[in-house]
């Protein structure tokens, strides 16, 4: 038999010259999503020394669990992305809006006799 013979290096002689044989993408996923990867780049646009633009990016891959343990949860406080955040900004801005009308009801020394 000659090298020929053989799709690799090193195959039938019971080495793995190109590491382990990888497992499925599944497989891939679930590792990256319970230890998390993180890319960051920058783009700059330079003019003649002169700086025209810097775009920094920063992407975070993670399990919801893996971002929770490194301190990032802003999908629960985004009333875009959750309903608990949503009615606890409505109830704040519901606060705000009663204290303004107080405020305006007793700098006219009325009241308009609404039922809170």
């Amino acid at each position: 038999m000659t090298d020929l013979d053989h799709p690799y290096p090193g195959s039938g002689t019971g080495t793995e010259p190109y590491g382990p044989p990888s497992g499925s993408l599944a497989d891939l996923l679930e590792r990256v999503l319970d230890k998390g990867i993180v890319i960051a780049g920058d783009i700059k646009i330079d003019l003649l020394d002169i700086e025209l633009l810097t775009i920094r990016l920063r992407l975070f891959i993670a399990s919801v669990d893996t971002a929770k343990k490194a301190g990032i949860d802003w999908w629960e406080t985004d009333p875009a992305l959750s309903s608990r955040a949503a009615r606890d900004a409505l109830a704040e801005e519901n606060a705000r809006l009663r204290e303004r009308l107080d405020a305006l009801e007793g700098a006219t020394g009325e009241t308009t006799g609404a039922v809170r």
